[in-house]
């Protein structure tokens, strides 16, 4: 009887052992060559969106709207950085360059406390525009 508990402790430690695989040594990291034709092209940037704050500026000139857009910066907790009405106004502008304006016309900014997500946050909202002859 007491032979039966030292076979299935034995046979556990050797059924264990059959399950791991040998030590193989990792090769150091090796850079592939590079060639004079393989140049990286670097990412696109986004074209530079006017701000128009005031109508009147743009009295004079011919322009399309193209749209809403909107940017925001939030404070996610009450210890976070707060929030940056310039923060929202450049993401608005970046949003405004991907429906292809090159302006947009402000319409307000502000910081709105208690929303969605956020403990505070600025918005910041506008037209996108594509005016002719900037």
């Amino acid at each position: 009887m007491r032979v039966v508990p030292l076979c299935l402790l034995a046979l556990s430690l050797t059924g264990c052992s059959l399950l791991h695989k040998p030590y193989k040594p990792v090769e150091p990291f090796r850079q592939p060559a590079q060639t004079e034709s393989a140049h990286v092209k670097p990412a696109p940037r986004p074209v530079p969106v006017k701000l128009y704050s005031d109508a009147s500026d743009l009295v004079s000139k011919p322009f399309r709207d193209l749209g809403e857009v909107y940017g925001e910066d939030c404070q996610s907790s009450r210890q976070g950085s707060p929030p940056n009405i310039a923060t929202a106004r450049k993401r608005m502008q970046i949003r405004a360059s991907g429906m292809k304006a090159n302006a947009v016309l402000l319409h307000k900014c502000e910081i709105v406390t208690n929303s969605q997500g956020c403990y505070r946050q600025a918005v910041c909202q506008g037209s996108a525009l594509k005016v002719s002859g900037q």
